[in-house]
């Protein structure tokens, strides 16, 4: 498994990191896996709200943290995850039928998942910087490491 890691991007307000996860939401395809990584409050939801926004879903995005999962329609499927509550049981859900299926997975907290990560997903790290977000890519994988490229260059 190879690791590439980009350099820090800056977001000054939320409509800026909806629209960088807008651009995402028009790269991504079936089988994609996001992680989101972040403290409360580091704009996760936010940045989901922006690639469900890329993949047309019109309906509102709400954090999925009392029910785990949140499934919406659009050119794809997108499941937005928060596994923050199930903490170092990822077998309390059944994970393959999102990171394996037809749309694209979003996951809240998914550092938590360890070993139950697929062997293929872009990590977007967020934090407060300021008033604004710092955020930064991990890709993990050749296909990661395209949706990264096309995202911060394409």
């Amino acid at each position: 498994m190879k690791i590439w890691y980009n350099c820090c991007m800056y977001f000054q307000n939320e409509e800026k990191l909806i629209a960088y996860g807008k651009k995402l939401g028009e790269l991504v395809e079936a089988k994609d896996v996001i992680l989101l990584t972040g403290n409360l409050g580091a704009g996760k939801t936010t940045l989901t709200k922006g690639i469900a926004q890329g993949l047309g879903i019109i309906q509102m995005i709400k954090s999925p943290t009392y029910t785990i999962v949140r499934q919406y329609e659009g050119r794809l499927p997108l499941y937005h995850l928060d596994v923050y509550r199930i903490g170092d049981d990822p077998d309390s859900i059944d994970l393959d039928e999102f990171l394996f299926g037809d749309g694209v997975t979003v996951i809240e907290w998914g550092e938590l998942l360890g070993e139950s990560l697929p062997d293929e997903y872009l990590e977007i790290i967020l934090s407060h910087s300021g008033e604004g977000r710092e955020v930064s890519i991990h890709a993990v994988g050749k296909r990661a490491k395209w949706l990264e490229e096309a995202l911060n260059h394409g």
